[in-house]
């Protein structure tokens, strides 16, 4: 990490975005947030892009341009195929912005560099180091984590990311990034050094025994505001940046981030309810909800945990409390978004998998019948569809539809396309159309001959064909129905 500070880089720094300037990009982002939920995310990287150029020490832009970017390439870790081709005239302006030390232009060329790949290590390290030269030490930890990501095992990022979360006061996480340093290159022989030092910094913070946080204490505790920032916490800085502008969303969305972070889900719920208030912004309420269904799924999981290790009837109570408070939730989030955006058939395909949860099946079924629209869903929406029509008792609708969602789940998803065919075998036996239970068990057992209880249903099959071949008639024999998608 550079040693220099922003006032004695020379070079093209970006300038302070005036107040105008600042609420046309906290407009363009979330605007951006509305296109990239639509999954278009061609146009809202373009979007992001502009406050990413216009704001580059935002961390929340620079995340939200990296995320979009990452669902844009389904998280494939190269990004546009061929996309070197591209990349190569846009690294070689990106190197000569470099060498000019115009950082105005490494960032808008980085950005652009990134939309083709944002994997690109080399691109992403340009980046964070003209944040670290113009200060922006957020930003610059953002565009390290995404370095990170495509190459976990990459020393030397882990090493300067570790040196940015010790700048930035997170004291816990960079230690843990040294540790990280010291596996992968147990001859370190800074990484020892710096734990230590870190330790000691994070307990003169922790007990206040540091001069300036003990008079940033006192100047609080009267009312007073604090000459240099340096001695505050994040919390601290962005506690006092929301009292100074109180109606800047992106600072309630990164505090109430930390307070997740340290799993003090009530506070930040608590700070998003009052961001909404206060701004009135639909954003504001989509990050309250998330916030809310992250603290559901957390008390979900340990719900699970605790009925795994100690099953009994209390502890099944709480887990089924719990599932039944999150379905609850999600569905509440899920029904709100679709009445925002009714053409996302995203959102309608998460509806319907919350209404068929709660057992809505034919609610479930008009979401479905529209999500269905979408090519990427297309297969499971015929699956979920026949678990539907087989729950209100429309039998052969519910069998089209399993064996349309075979015809339409490529062989790649595996899961669901075993789970279409076991579901199109049990139901065509129970309604007595046993060769075409024959096609569909075979055509499963050949996946997977392990799958549930396929054999067993085969061998019946078999007796009930060989029963019909012979003129008599057997007593039915009740087969389970897979499950659905409420029960996995």
């Amino acid at each position: 990490m550079a040693s220099e500070t922003p006032a004695q880089t020379a070079g093209n720094l970006p300038p302070e975005p005036s107040p105008a300037k600042r609420k046309r990009l906290k407009e363009c982002f979330e605007y951006g947030n509305r296109i990239a939920a639509q999954e278009n995310f061609d146009y809202a990287a373009d979007v992001y892009t502009e406050c990413v150029v216009g704001e580059p020490g935002n961390a929340l832009y620079v995340q939200a341009f990296l995320t979009n970017l990452k669902k844009k390439y389904n998280n494939n870790k190269r990004g546009k195929g061929l996309g070197f081709l591209k990349l190569t005239p846009i690294k070689a302006a990106l190197r000569k912005a470099i060498h000019a030390k115009d950082w105005v232009s490494v960032f808008k060329t980085g950005a652009e560099a990134l939309k083709i790949n944002p994997w690109d290590t080399g691109v992403l390290t340009a980046l964070s180091e003209a944040c670290d030269q113009c200060g922006f030490h957020e930003a610059q930890l953002v565009y390290l984590k995404m370095a990170l990501d495509a190459n976990p095992k990459d020393v030397e990022m882990c090493r300067r990311c570790a040196k940015t979360l010790a700048e930035l006061g997170l004291y816990d996480q960079a230690i843990a990034m040294w540790h990280k340093v010291e596996q992968l290159r147990p001859n370190d022989p800074e990484a020892p050094k710096a734990v230590a030092d870190l330790a000691v910094r994070k307990t003169i913070e922790a007990g206040g025994y540091d001069k300036e946080g003990e008079s940033r204490r006192r100047i609080e505790a009267a009312g007073g505001s604090v000459s240099s920032t340096e001695a505050l916490s994040r919390k601290d800085r962005l506690e006092m940046e929301i009292k100074r502008q109180p109606n800047n969303l992106t600072l309630y969305v990164e505090l109430a981030e930390l307070y997740v972070r340290e799993d003090d889900y009530a506070r930040a719920e608590q700070l998003m309810a009052k961001a909404y208030e206060v701004t009135k912004d639909v954003s504001a309420k989509e990050k309250l909800e998330d916030i809310q269904l992250r603290r559901l799924r957390q008390e979900l999981a340990d719900a699970e945990k605790q009925y795994r290790s100690s099953p009994n009837e209390k502890t099944k109570e709480r887990l089924v409390a719990a599932q039944k408070a999150l379905w609850a939730k999600e569905l509440e989030v899920y029904r709100d978004r679709v009445e925002r955006f009714p053409n996302n058939l995203s959102f309608r395909f998460e509806l319907g998998v919350r209404y068929q949860l709660n057992e809505m099946y034919e609610e479930a079924i008009k979401q479905y019948q529209q999500a269905q629209s979408d090519p990427r869903r297309k297969g499971l929406c015929l699956l979920n569809l026949g678990q539907c029509f087989e729950k209100i008792g429309q039998h052969r609708l519910a069998i089209k539809h399993f064996e349309d969602a075979i015809q339409e789940i490529s062989d790649r998803d595996a899961d669901n396309k075993k789970r279409a065919l076991y579901a199109a075998a049990v139901l065509a036996y129970r309604l007595k159309d046993y060769r075409r239970a024959e096609q569909h068990a075979s055509a499963l057992a050949a996946m997977d001959y392990s799958y549930r209880n396929i054999g067993e249903l085969l061998d019946r099959i078999a007796k009930r064909l060989e029963a019909e071949k012979a003129g008599t008639a057997e007593e039915a024999v009740e087969v389970e129905l897979p499950p659905g998608q409420d029960e996995e």
